[in-house]
């Protein structure tokens, strides 16, 4: 198993850029799209509350690696309808998503010159982050505390990080003339 994409860049430096193709419209809203339905798939208890927010590791990707490609009103409305798929309360994931994609936007130039470590750490602080906003919406609304395994999923969407971060690049890394033979 190579886990060369964990090591820091050596002596300080960004790692290396990937050339990639460039990114049709119509490949970021389906990705986006495939981010609600993997947040709306019905599972077990057990995997529902370890299931991380697929649509907030989504936008983080396309906000740090094309900050100009998505903007905030695709996240409010992603997060009305997640709150009404939810039952949750109304606006909850449309502000911690908005929230989200400031961040983003605001740490982008660092998140990509850092190596994954450093990524997975960044990711971590946004997804936590996010989820205290919903928290805090749930508890002045009246909701108790679900306690500490309430911030699972963002540990388990940080966990999962490298994997998105290179299944979205699949289809954007250049064609070698060994593919097309």
């Amino acid at each position: 198993m190579n886990l060369s994409w964990l090591r820091p860049p050596t002596g300080g430096r960004a790692p290396p850029q990937e050339i990639l193709r460039p990114v049709k419209s119509r490949y970021i809203l389906l990705t986006v799209l495939a981010a609600l339905v993997l947040n709306l798939l019905t599972v077990p208890d057990v995997a529902a509350q370890t299931r991380p927010d697929f649509i907030a590791l989504t936008l983080i990707y396309w906000v740090v690696y094309h900050p100009r490609r998505v903007g905030f009103l695709p996240a409010w409305f992603l997060g009305l309808t997640m709150d009404v798929a939810d039952g949750s309360l109304f606006g909850q994931h449309a502000l911690a998503y908005a929230v989200l994609m400031y961040l983003a936007i605001l740490f982008h130039r660092r998140i990509v010159m850092f190596g994954m470590r450093q990524q997975i750490v960044h990711v971590l602080a946004i997804l936590l982050l996010s989820q205290l906003i919903m928290l805090a919406i749930r508890m002045m609304a009246g909701s108790d505390f679900p306690g500490a395994l309430y911030f699972v999923p963002s540990l388990v969407g940080a966990a999962l990080w490298p994997l998105l971060f290179n299944l979205i690049r699949i289809p954007l890394r250049p064609r070698s003339a060994s593919d097309g033979v």
